[in-house]
């Protein structure tokens, strides 16, 4: 499997269904406001979705143990269930289970603090109602995280912070400058950076197996960016190829 050239063609399947999305809003009529119209759909993830479950596949599972359509809701501790976008259940056993989360259009920041907010939340639901046996039997599971945010301008500038009382944690600070008397004013980091931090922070506090950050522009021939080594895609399919490794080498004993 040429896996490069696969995720090339499944990230600009996701622009195309946003525009395909948008146009059947305005054929009917309907039009959203903002960019909502290009995802109410609820498809333009799938070309991803499928492409993690054929390397799922070729790494030694069952195709009709994972899901990527329907039957995705698993238990959690805080509410009663919570749907994911792809899971795995083998032989009565959660495997994995993958959150796929992207951010484009003008209104980026209203969505990075609902975003974080989510990740955070959903990990800390799943992992606790791990703790509490929710899922029988089931050795530890992978909890994978995949965010495609669109690549502009305006995600690259830095964006100050609000700190009426408290400093916020040094990396959301940024650069320094002097102001006109003198004093050091800090910028503040750019929203990709955030949503960076974002990726690599739910891994290091161990809230998700392994995530994945990606950047793309939104054209007819869409150039992909991996801006962190330790959060690009071929590093994340190397963690899904071992832990399915893993569990496939649990069940032969």
């Amino acid at each position: 499997m040429d896996i490069d050239k696969r995720l090339q063609e499944a990230v600009q399947s996701y622009w195309d269904a946003r525009s395909k999305n948008k146009e059947k809003q305005v054929q009917s009529g309907k039009i959203d406001a903002g960019t909502r119209g290009e995802v109410t759909g609820g498809t333009q993830m799938g070309a991803l979705e499928v492409l993690v479950a054929d390397i799922l596949c070729d790494a030694g599972l069952k195709k009709l143990d994972i899901r990527t359509r329907t039957a995705l809701e698993l238990p959690g501790y805080f509410r009663a269930t919570k749907k994911w976008d792809l899971m795995v259940v083998s032989e009565g056993q959660l495997v994995l289970s993958m959150e796929f989360k992207s951010q484009a259009g003008k209104s980026i920041g209203n969505n990075v603090n609902n975003r974080s907010e989510e990740a955070v939340g959903s990990a800390k639901d799943i992992w606790t109602a791990f703790r509490e046996g929710r899922f029988g039997k089931s050795p530890t599971p992978f909890l994978g995280y995949f965010f495609l945010l669109e690549d502009r301008d305006k995600v690259k500038i830095p964006v100050g912070n609000k700190e009426p009382y408290f400093p916020v944690d040094p990396v959301f600070r940024g650069e320094a400058k002097k102001t006109k008397k003198g004093a050091e004013k800090y910028q503040g980091v750019s929203y990709s950076k955030r949503y960076e931090l974002l990726c690599r922070r739910l891994v290091l506090e161990r809230l998700y197996s392994s995530a994945c950050f990606l950047m793309a522009t939104n054209h007819k021939s869409t150039t992909i960016t991996q801006p962190a080594d330790d959060l690009n895609f071929q590093r994340f399919v190397a963690a899904l190829r071992g832990h399915v490794v893993t569990f496939l080498g649990s069940q032969k004993k």
